[in-house]
Order: C-alpha cells, then sequence, then structure tokens
C-alpha cells in the first residue's frame, strides 16, 4: 500500500484498526518500564494512542513516524503539548538510528508481506545496542487480502531471529475482545 492508500482511509475516517485508546497488552508492558529517558519510537503511529499514553506516563523521549499528514493532524489535536520535533512525517524505511525501544501495533501488518524481512532489518539498525523491539503482531494468517495482513508465530521468526534474541512471544491474555486469541506479544532484543 502505498501513502496515498493510508491518507484516503484517514480522509474517510476508515480506521477500524484504530482502538480509540492504548492497546491492553501495550499499557501493560509501558507500566512495567522504569527509564523514563528511554528513546522510544513507534512507527506507522496513526492516531497514536500509545504515543499518547507514553507521554502522559512521562516518557518525553517519545517519537511517532507517520507518513499520512491527515493521522498527524488527528494526533495532534488528542495531545496537542507532544512537541513537533518527534513527530516524523516520512517514511519509516528512511528513519535514522538510534532509539532504545520500538513499539509495535498495526504498522507490521499493514506493510505488503515483501517488506516484512526488510522491516526486521531497519528494526535491528534503528535501535542502540541492547535495544528491544516490543508489540503486537497477529497470530493467525488471514484468507482475505489486506491490509492488514495476518501471519504466524513461525513466520515471524524467520524475519527477526537473524537480527534479534527472542524473549518472548506469546498469545495475549488481555486483548481486547475481538482480537483475543489472535494477537502474539512479542518482545526481543536487537543483537549487536
Amino acid at each position: 500500500m502505498d501513502k496515498d492508500f493510508w491518507r484516503e482511509r484517514y480522509r474517510q475516517k476508515q480506521l477500524g484498526w484504530d482502538l480509540g485508546q492504548v492497546s491492553p497488552p501495550i499499557r501493560t508492558y509501558v507500566d512495567q518500564l522504569q527509564d523514563k529517558e528511554l528513546r522510544i519510537l513507534i512507527p506507522g503511529a496513526g492516531r497514536g494512542h500509545e504515543a499518547r499514553y507514553l507521554w502522559e506516563q512521562g516518557f518525553r523521549q517519545t517519537y511517532i513516524c507517520e507518513w499520512a499528514p491527515e493521522a498527524v493532524q488527528m494526533f495532534k489535536k488528542l495531545q496537542p503539548s507532544f512537541p513537533d520535533e518527534h513527530i516524523l512525517v516520512q517514511d519509516f524505511f528512511g528513519l535514522k538510528p538510534a532509539y532504545d525501544l520500538i513499539l509495535e501495533q498495526t504498522f507490521f501488518c499493514a506493510i505488503d508481506p515483501s517488506m516484512r524481512p526488510a522491516y526486521a532489518k531497519k528494526c535491528a539498525e534503528l535501535l542502540a545496542p541492547g535495544g528491544r523491539l516490543a508489540g503486537l503482531l497477529f497470530a493467525t494468517p488471514f484468507e482475505r487480502p489486506g491490509p492488514p495482513f495476518g501471519g504466524c508465530k513461525e513466520e515471524y521468526l524467520t524475519y527477526f531471529e537473524p537480527w534479534f534474541d527472542i524473549l518472548q512471544m506469546d498469545i495475549c491474555k488481555n486483548s481486547i475482545k475481538p482480537r483475543l486469541g489472535n494477537e502474539l506479544f512479542f518482545e526481543m532484543q536487537v543483537r549487536k
């Protein structure tokens, strides 16, 4: 999918993936983070519920990457105090390092599956030594054309294992009802 596809989705308010709040598994993960100085990136942040939550919890080194200006405008209405210099309106694959944590929420499932190996490699490049990638992935391949695009744990491991030590990748117990049993929470540490 290209930039215009996503811009149109935001213009038409076709936001079926947007929960209207931070995803419960990501909230649980963020709540256990101690270091408020972590440089955190959220790619494909959309309306940025996770970024808003991080900001409200005192994580002032939170950055979002989003290439649809319409999504950024929606985010800025919801979180006007978020600094403009932390909003990266550009292609994820053109970002520069280094972050301590990348939070994945709906970006991976939105990109064409042929881009998944490049995504894993780019995340590894963006992370500082010891940095982590954590978030949610769908736990089931989808029959219908995407986005979103599904998949399975075994497939995902082939993308990430060359670059990361997998710390966890398990079915979430605290997903929202419609996604219960169909989300993997994962956390991995970059090898550098």
